[in-house]
């Protein structure tokens, strides 16, 4: 075992900084500032939505933080990608499973290019045309966007600079994540100053923390506790895992591992803070609008989200002094963290293609054109995306299932000891989180997934071509996963030759 943890030859990152920042690109994105204010608004109650966070938190140390550590150990064990991995942690038997968690976040980047897109149009648009006065005004620049081409175009940019990020591997992720990142984190802190300074802003942080208890009776309330913080952090995907094949083995897998997940949601609060101070501070006070009014608007304004982002947020900020060099700031950021992102999310892919003996170049040429061409209907159609956020966010639950089952097949307790455990320089797990691996995180998926199937037996749960119903969910997982399953030992074979 001793040989699998050397410094064999091959790139790395260059610094543990370079590290840090490219893995907080992983976990900082458009899920933190165009996702996660929504879903706490929407699991709000009439009084208050810190119950949500606090069922948020508790899913961080006991679903987000163990999963990390063990993507990270298995990245710098093996050097490889997620299907590799898999087969080489538990054998030809369980290449469908690596394959699953693979595609999971491949399909989570057909739609997620999208958004980027709107990003960068909303970027060029603030810096270029004077902000909506009205909420017609902003409609109307939205329904002109979705209306033409535009959608394609910047679905296609988004593309490729995602590409031209990875084109060299992790020498040219490591050097835009060094910009990215740290952009991000200032313009986020310029931005919820500003917020906080609006006259009413704190009647919306004061709503944003303070608990309903109540609420934690609701299962739905942990499900999308659970399906926002693996959004938030990138736990289960198998991001950790691709970028920990070029981790140093003088990086701390438990330091790190718990600095990125702490990291991570940290800037989510902040973009929390942010947006509901902002929304409260002109919604309600200057605008007179009541509380329910203004949660309305942040739960239920336009499919997937867009309502409050890119229709509420631009009219928000046209009656904010220095509202035009904040909406700027705004959308900058929100481009930075969706493309920090997007990089890895390409990475995945591709490094799982080049496992196969394919070419770096010829595997991003492919990854990238079929992640457009399948990126297409979301681009299309807002109800598509919509569908496809919601099959592909719940299936992050089984994603990080598939991982723990891999870990207590080998023996939890055997990963623990080889690399988190009395490593100089780093810090040393605690027996408790054997318990967390071992029966924390499958009971938490298992039952969840259960709870979420009961509700989701609605009117039109027969229906696969209803957005959320129970039929389109488990139609799509089925197909694929049967497939994988099918295909198991030729994608097993396909990486073992390597």
């Amino acid at each position: 075992m001793t040989s699998t943890l050397t410094e064999n030859t091959g790139p790395r990152f260059t610094s543990t900084l370079g590290f840090l920042l490219s893995v907080l690109g992983i976990a900082v994105g458009t899920g933190n500032i165009w996702r996660f204010p929504r879903i706490v608004a929407q699991n709000g109650g009439e009084e208050g939505a810190g119950a949500f966070l606090v069922a948020w938190v508790v899913f961080l140390f006991a679903w987000s933080i163990p999963l990390i550590m063990i993507e990270y150990a298995w990245g710098r064990k093996h050097r490889m990608g997620v299907v590799a991995t898999f087969v080489r942690e538990g054998g030809e038997r369980f290449a469908w499973m690596g394959a699953f968690v693979a595609f999971v976040a491949t399909a989570i980047t057909f739609f997620y290019s999208v958004v980027v897109g709107w990003c960068i149009y909303y970027l060029g648009r603030s810096i270029f045309v004077p902000l909506p006065q009205s909420t017609d005004e902003a409609m109307a620049a939205w329904d002109a966007y979705q209306a033409g081409g535009w959608p394609l175009l910047f679905h296609a940019i988004a593309m490729g600079l995602g590409a031209l990020a990875i084109w060299k591997g992790v020498s040219s992720i490591e050097r835009v994540n060094k910009v990215l990142v740290p952009t991000l984190l200032v313009i986020v802190l310029i931005a919820v100053v500003r917020a906080l300074l609006l006259p009413g802003a704190w009647e919306g942080i004061a709503y944003y923390f303070r608990p309903e208890w109540g609420q934690l009776a609701k299962p739905r309330i942990w499900i999308e506790a659970l399906t926002q913080n693996a959004w938030d952090t990138g736990a289960g995907w198998g991001l950790f895992l691709t970028y920990a094949a070029y981790m140093s083995t003088k990086q701390g897998i438990v330091r790190n591992a718990v600095a990125t997940a702490v990291g991570n949601n940290t800037v989510s609060l902040l973009a929390g803070i942010m947006v509901f101070a902002t929304v409260f501070g002109i919604l309600q006070t200057e605008m007179g609008m009541s509380r329910a009014q203004v949660l309305e608007i942040m739960r239920n304004s336009g499919p997937a989200s867009t309502g409050l982002t890119f229709i509420w947020m631009p009219q928000l900020f046209a009656k904010m002094a220095f509202g035009s060099p904040l909406a700027i700031l705004f959308f900058l950021g929100l481009t930075f963290a969706g493309f920090s992102s997007l990089v890895a999310q390409l990475e995945l892919p591709a490094r799982v293609v080049i496992d196969t003996g394919m070419s770096r170049p010829k595997a991003i040429g492919v990854v990238v054109g079929i992640s457009y061409l399948l990126g297409i209907p979301s681009a299309l159609h807002l109800g598509i995306l919509s569908n496809q956020d919601f099959v592909w966010g719940v299936a992050l639950m089984i994603s990080g299932l598939f991982v723990a089952i891999l870990v207590i097949t080998n023996g939890v307790e055997k990963l623990r000891a080889e690399h988190l455990v009395g490593r100089e320089g780093d810090w040393t797990v605690t027996r408790g989180w054997i318990y967390v691996v071992k029966y924390a995180i499958p009971v938490a998926a298992v039952a969840l997934l259960a709870w979420w199937l009961s509700l989701a037996v609605t009117d039109r749960w027969w229906d696969p071509f209803a957005t959320e119903s129970l039929a389109t969910i488990v139609l799509q997982w089925a197909v694929v996963l049967g497939l994988l399953f099918a295909a198991n030992r030729r994608i097993a074979r396909s990486v073992e030759r390597r």
